[in-house]
């Protein structure tokens, strides 16, 4: 089983797997499958629940989500995002929320975005024995703020600014780091910086693990990904070809055949009026 403790000794030892989860189907099928950890991320806004960014995410939403995930999962560690606003606010509206993401949501460690400038509430979290995974890079509830999502730590001051946030996360207390959109080479050198696992999306190969949104690795979100994303399943055409022909056969009179339908004794049939 994984936990914080098992996750934090991987570092150096092994590769870790982390994938997005929202419901307990997919949850069931991740778990089954190995993943080190499913993040209930608040990308669920934009592709479970159609909004346009994660700024609209609610926290009701959030442990709804989660508690679907922690139904359906039973070894992979269960991280869930603290949404916008959800943390911003001061160190006593954290701990309230992470609270309920814990005790409603079943989740086994929060994930907040930013710095160095959070590092107050990561502590006050960890002394409520909240484990906190820590994002830093392209950090997508800060778009309004950085104009738009493109790849962070490309200029001098830039990059030693992620380089101390990831030290700062680790002194503060974080179990993990997720680091997004970012040069390969700087997501390596952040790597070496700290001595907990960072995971990448978009951070190059020499991170500690890696995370994707499992809509953008298996088609399901449509045709433009971020460069980053491999599409490890075409999902989307598999699952437009299998609705299609539903339709079609059900348009033909073709489903439900025989095979398909239950049946009663012709003679109970004859003595019904």
């Amino acid at each position: 089983m994984n936990t914080v403790a098992t996750f934090k000794a991987a570092k150096g030892r092994q590769k870790l797997t982390m994938l997005t989860c929202y419901d307990y189907s997919m949850a069931k099928i991740m778990d089954e499958c190995g993943m080190n950890a499913l993040l209930v991320g608040d990308s669920l806004g934009m592709v479970m629940l159609g909004y346009a960014s994660t700024i609209p995410v609610t926290l009701d939403e959030m442990v709804h989500h989660c508690a679907a995930v922690a139904r359906g999962a039973k070894n992979s560690l269960i991280v869930c995002d603290l949404p916008f606003m959800a943390f911003q606010t001061g160190i006593h509206d954290t701990l309230v929320n992470a609270g309920r993401i814990i005790k409603d949501g079943g989740a086994q460690a929060v994930k907040l975005e930013g710095g160095s400038e959070f590092t107050p509430e990561i502590e006050a979290l960890v002394r409520a024995s909240i484990p906190v995974m820590g994002h830093i890079g392209l950090t997508p509830q800060s778009v309004n703020a950085l104009g738009s999502y493109r790849v962070q730590g490309k200029d001098p001051n830039a990059a030693q600014k992620l380089i101390d946030d990831a030290r700062a996360l680790e002194k503060a207390g974080a179990f993990a780091i997720v680091l997004e959109c970012v040069p390969a080479s700087l997501g390596a050198r952040i790597t070496e910086a700290v001595s907990i696992p960072v995971i990448g999306i978009g951070a190059g190969p020499e991170c500690d693990g890696q995370v994707l949104v499992w809509q953008d690795m298996t088609g399901i979100a449509g045709e433009h990904s971020p460069k980053f994303v491999r599409r490890f399943a075409e999902a989307g055409q598999m699952l437009r070809q299998a609705f299609t022909d539903y339709a079609a056969a059900v348009q033909a009179g073709q489903f439900p055949a025989d095979a398909e339908c239950y049946h009663i004794e012709p003679e109970i049939l004859a003595r019904l009026y």
